[in-house]
């Protein structure tokens, strides 16, 4: 008779099943593969390093079956006594404010394309916008010998800083134009390029303009967009008091929707909302649309950045594009000439590489 299983009720976790796992206890190393092929360590390095080196001592069809050996056992070489006798580890490190922010990934994008024809490697870290995050990272991947750094904007605690100096390799600031950089510089001044949109949008004929972001501590390209907006208007005589902070960086779309609701209860009469970015800037515009607030009858909204879902809402939302792809490739560009430089025993002077940004205005405004 077979025995039934036990009911389980509607939810309730399944079993754990464990079974045996053939997986060998340490990793596949040159030995074992000298071993499985019959021949030395010395044979195996000098047909896996035939592509490097002038060596032929090594017969095509042995090399070809040592090759085949190793990919049957998943033999991958251990690139760490090379580096420490080089000097030369074959990767940068790049740190980025966010995975699933389009923009950043799109630079990481960009860096990775510039860098990879020449043989180097990207080890990639979000730091989630904190300063903190960023300089445990950077003591992590500077141990591993980068040959350059590649960290996004200029804020850093005095910590990291310390680490990207003493680092002795290139470094590369990305997204802001650094009051005081630590060497080179890609990017845009994200103050000007928001103080053209209210420009723009002056132009329109708004004049009871707003600015929504996030805490100026959190985010500082959100601070120089903040900064930005504050002296477009008060170059141009208008009020430049109309500022709502609506939580921590990065500012989301429920942040844009609970500001726009604020900022009608303070500032009823305002006629224009500049947001820090796309993403609160299309909270807004939903939270308007819920109301019964016309957009841009009762008042217009404008983002910042050229996200996606600024060119797909319903009226599309006025923004500021980055060329977001173009800022990784010129910092690969410009990492790769100095790391060039650096391994012939020089250092390149330090560069500040300028990316466009234009004000795109829509539907919203």
């Amino acid at each position: 008779m077979t025995k039934e299983s036990p009911a389980r009720s509607p939810g309730a976790a399944s079993p754990v099943v464990k079974r045996p796992v053939d997986l060998p206890l340490r990793s596949v190393t040159m030995a074992d593969v000298a071993a499985r092929v019959g021949v030395s360590k010395m044979t195996v390095s000098r047909a896996l390093n035939r592509g490097e080196h002038s060596d032929r001592s090594t017969s095509e069809a042995l090399r070809q079956r040592i090759l085949h050996a190793c990919k049957e056992m998943g033999y991958v070489i251990d690139q760490t006594a090379r580096s420490f006798s080089s000097k030369r580890s074959g990767f940068v490190a790049a740190l980025i404010p966010a995975l699933n922010n389009s923009n950043f990934s799109d630079t990481a994008h960009g860096l990775v394309a510039a860098v990879e024809a020449s043989g180097l490697q990207v080890l990639l870290g979000y730091t989630d916008y904190d300063v903190h995050t960023e300089e445990r990272l950077l003591r992590a991947m500077l141990t591993r010998r980068p040959e350059g750094v590649v960290v996004t904007g200029g804020s850093h605690t005095p910590a990291a800083r310390k680490l990207l100096k003493a680092a002795g390799v290139p470094v590369v600031e990305t997204w802001d134009l650094v009051a005081d950089p630590i060497e080179h510089t890609v990017g845009f001044s994200n103050a000007e390029a928001t103080a053209e949109l209210v420009r723009h949008l002056h132009a329109k004929g708004y004049r009871r303009m707003a600015f929504l972001g996030g805490t100026p501590e959190s985010d500082a390209r959100g601070a120089d967009r903040r900064g930005g907006f504050v002296h477009a208007m008060t170059e141009l005589g208008l009020d430049a008091s109309r500022i709502l902070s609506v939580g921590q960086a990065p500012v989301a779309m429920a942040d844009g929707a609970q500001g726009m609701a604020q900022l009608m209860l303070r500032w009823p009469d305002v006629d224009a909302l500049v947001c820090v970015s796309d993403h609160p800037a299309f909270g807004a515009l939903m939270e308007c649309q819920r109301r019964g607030w016309a957009v841009p009858e009762r008042i217009a909204i404008a983002g910042f950045g050229g996200f996606e879902v600024a060119a797909s809402c319903h009226p599309r939302l006025t923004t500021v594009a980055v060329d977001c792809v173009g800022i990784g490739r010129a910092a690969g560009q410009l990492l790769l000439r100095a790391i060039e430089a650096a391994r012939s025993g020089h250092r390149l002077p330090a560069e500040t590489v300028m990316t466009p940004f234009r004000v795109e205005m829509r539907g919203s405004t």
